[in-house]
């Protein structure tokens, strides 16, 4: 089994990789900054830099699903390849947002998750997507991490007055789901939600973020009428800071009972944020 994976260096290939090998899986990853005579790696990108395709068991892609889904449509592979990809619990959270390009991208994952399944379904191709929540894992993220750093180094960790669940899933756990679908008949056509182990309030999250920063900070509690402020005074967060008391979260079942995938309760510690051990 030879695999073709696209976003081999993201936060979600990176674990993905070491256990392909340990699978004993074969693999050719994508990068834009592949080095050229290195067998295992082809230089390019999504969806319009993409290399010539040599034969594949399966494509795995954790990159964005509608560059992915534009790529397939306009490209004839060789064989049947399994499609095996990352798409967002966000194509149903941000759905009925307040912020316009939140509706839009929730939009743009439904449109593209249902352009992959019928080119799919057209060319006799198996594929399954996974949906996940907030995810984390080495600091690649571009939700918690930002907000661990900048709390760093300012000394001051915000922690906001708020009771939505929230449940963040690692990197890793997404990637054990990866490979666990490659060899799973019973993985083919479906979409499984994947959230983290445990779901937990977003204050909470925000604590635990704090305690496992590996620096002092000061924590600081921010009460309602000080998120509704920030909420009006800065339109970029808006949309983030409405959803505080909102549960975002992923019902596991079927991504346990199908491929025996249990992803970790959120324990972050220093290495989760980019930091040393």
């Amino acid at each position: 089994m030879t695999v073709f994976v696209i976003g081999a260096t993201s936060q979600i290939g990176r674990f993905l990789l070491p256990r392909l090998e340990a699978a004993d899986v074969a693999w050719i990853g994508l990068s834009r900054s592949a080095t050229e005579g290195d067998r295992r790696w082809l230089r390019g990108g999504l969806p319009d830099a993409m290399p010539p395709m040599p034969p594949v068991t399966a494509i795995l892609s954790t990159g964005p699903l509608d560059h992915l889904a534009t790529w397939l449509t306009n490209t004839r592979l060789e064989g049947t390849p399994h499609i095996i990809a990352t798409s967002s619990m966000s194509a149903e959270s941000k759905r009925e947002s307040q912020v316009p390009h939140e509706r839009e991208l929730a939009s743009r994952l439904r449109a593209a998750e249902t352009r992959l399944i019928a080119t799919c379904a057209s060319r006799g191709m198996p594929w399954t997507l996974f949906r996940p929540t907030l995810v984390y894992g080495i600091g690649m993220d571009q939700s918690i991490t930002p907000i661990v750093r900048a709390a760093i180094r300012r000394r001051v960790f915000p922690i906001p007055a708020a009771h939505g669940l929230r449940q963040p899933v690692h990197a890793d756990d997404i990637a054990a789901a990866f490979v666990a679908a490659l060899a799973n008949a019973r993985a083919r056509g479906k979409t499984f939600p994947i959230g983290g182990g445990e779901r937990l309030s977003v204050a909470e999250m925000f604590r635990r973020a704090r305690r496992s920063a590996g620096s002092a900070t000061l924590p600081a509690p921010v009460p309602r009428m000080a998120l509704a402020l920030a909420a009006n005074f800065r339109p970029d967060l808006r949309g983030a800071l409405e959803r505080l008391d909102s549960d975002l979260i992923a019902d596991n079942t079927e991504l346990e009972a199908v491929l025996d995938v249990h992803p970790r309760p959120f324990r972050p510690d220093p290495t989760t944020w980019g930091g040393a051990p």
